[in-house]
């Protein structure tokens, strides 16, 4: 069996998907988005790990207006080709690629679990102009700081049951509070998340520490997280303060790690005023 597949039911989701595809190169990777356009400031949407563009859809159709959402399919996701690696290096360096590319010089990084490391890396690199950073519930894990809260077994799991076909029934066991279509969009496009990416990018997560680049990201950066999460717990948000004065934090009540997804209106109406501060 392929280990990344994309049925043709997936592929007729993107026809209701208010966005055109773009398409960008990172060497020889080729990456694609989503561009929900409009004359606001470009926003890069930076999934997390087992999440393609698609599934940020809500995110980005709740901001158009205020911002022009960009969602990326991160390499080996989607329709995004796989890569030799997936490092954080890597993957800074293709928002980097696309940011140059398509022309988003002034962009807001907007990143979700793998996505907001990505989103802080990238900053701190410095190599693309940017208008800020917010990053929502970023991974804390790293060397000497513990396990990841979710096994790679698990995850490896979802990926083998999305391949032999699964529904959203099946996927609202794993996510019960999820709205209805996100389970329905994740049942039909988990299967474009290669097991390498996910893999290597789950080996990152306990080899590469946030908080070796956390200090270095420049204001202004907000970093969200949910009071629930087991990702960004208490003491990682208290750690996440003292070693970034320039960093505001903002709590989402009643969400777990995948914020967006546990309290839509919540999330939402949180990430909305960040950036609406930081297009003002």
């Amino acid at each position: 069996m392929p280990e990344r597949t994309l049925t043709q039911p997936a592929l007729a989701d993107l026809a209701a998907v208010p966005a055109r595809s773009r398409w960008a190169a990172s060497g020889p990777i080729r990456l694609h988005a989503l561009d929900y356009g409009g004359d606001g400031v470009p926003v890069l949407v930076l999934p997390g790990i087992t999440s393609p563009a698609i599934a940020m859809d809500f995110v980005a159709r709740e901001l158009t207006g205020l911002v022009r959402p960009i969602v990326l399919d991160v390499r080996g996701r989607g329709l995004s080709d796989d890569g030799p690696s997936y490092t954080l290096e890597d993957y800074a360096a293709d928002a980097e690629a696309v940011i140059k590319e398509l022309g988003l010089d002034g962009a807001v990084l907007l990143g979700h679990s793998m996505g907001a490391r990505i989103a802080g890396l990238t900053a701190a690199r410095g190599a693309v102009a940017l208008r800020g950073a917010v990053l929502v519930d970023p991974p804390m894990s790293g060397p000497g700081r513990g396990p990841y809260p979710t096994p790679l077994a698990a995850f490896q799991a979802q990926l083998l049951q999305a391949r032999r076909g699964t529904d959203a029934d099946e996927v609202a066991a794993s996510w019960p509070r999820w709205p209805r279509r996100e389970q329905e969009l994740r049942a039909r496009w988990l299967s474009s998340c290669g097991d390498e990416a996910v893999a290597g990018t789950h080996r990152g997560f306990e080899s590469e520490d946030f908080f070796g680049f956390w200090p270095s990201v420049p204001a202004p950066v907000v970093l969200v997280y949910g009071a629930e999460s087991p990702v960004v717990t208490a003491e990682g948000a208290r750690e996440a303060a003292r070693t970034n004065a320039a960093a505001r934090l903002v709590e989402v009540p009643g969400a777990g790690h995948m914020v967006f997804w546990d309290n839509p209106r919540g999330a939402l109406e949180a990430v909305g005023d960040v950036l609406r501060g930081l297009v003002a």
